[in-house]
Order: structure tokens, then sequence, then C-alpha cells
């Protein structure tokens, strides 16, 4: 009987995990095509340049969401005709979590270099896909 219950309660939490896994990769996916889109809305010209992560180490992934996050913060619209489009991208953005912490990086985010608007979505990008693999 014993047994039974233990082969059970494997085979639950063996079921659980293989769930989980997939649920993480489509999140991370509709936040790939969130910040595609938020390309498309955002002002190039004439705003402030943003702190931008590149190739962060694997540790350092936390670190650099949390940075790239602060930066949706300060992205303006292109035009008053994008905005409400706009606004709901960086709220996606704003609730989006990185469920990994890791080990916090020595680096700060205004140790990163500075980059336009749509060089600093095509960067948080190339990062989503490398927590994607």
């Amino acid at each position: 009987m014993e047994r039974m219950i233990i082969f059970c309660m494997l085979l639950f939490c063996s079921s659980t995990a293989l769930t989980v896994a997939p649920h993480k990769i489509a999140k991370y996916k509709q936040l790939f095509k969130t910040i595609k889109l938020l390309e498309t809305t955002v002002k190039n010209k004439d705003v402030e340049l943003l702190h931008t992560p590149e190739n962060p180490v694997d540790g350092c992934l936390f670190t650099a969401v949390t940075c790239f996050q602060k930066g949706t913060l300060k992205l303006q619209p292109e035009n008053s005709q994008v905005n409400s489009t706009f606004t709901q991208t960086i709220k996606v953005l704003k609730r989006f979590t990185f469920s990994n912490p890791g080990k916090q990086c020595e680096s700060s985010c205004e140790s990163y270099e500075k980059k336009t608007p749509k060089e600093f979505l095509k960067s948080f990008e190339k990062l989503i896909k490398q927590v994607i693999r």
C-alpha cells in the first residue's frame, strides 16, 4: 500500500512539473510578441537614451530584466493615435516577472551603455530569446 501511495505521488509530481514548463515558455513567447508590437509604436527621435543590457551572463538575467522593465517606463508613444495600444503594452511588460532571480550581479543598470528606444527593445528581444532557450 505504501508503495502505491508513493508511486501515485511521484506520478502526480512529475506530471505537474511537465505542465509548468510549457506555460512559462508560452508566457515568454507572448512577452516577445509584446516587445515586437511595442517596437512599432515607440517614439525613437528626440527621446532620452536608455541604459541597455547586452549579453548578460546567465546568472545576471534577473538584473537585466529588471533594467529593461525600468527602461520601458521611460518609453514614449510615437504619436497620439497609438497611445492606448502603447499604454496597454507597457502595462503587460511591467507585470512580467522573471521567476529565476539567480545571483545578484555587481553591475547596475546605469553601468550599461545608453541606446535609442528601438535598439533598447531589440536588446530586450534578444534577452527574452535567451531566456526561452
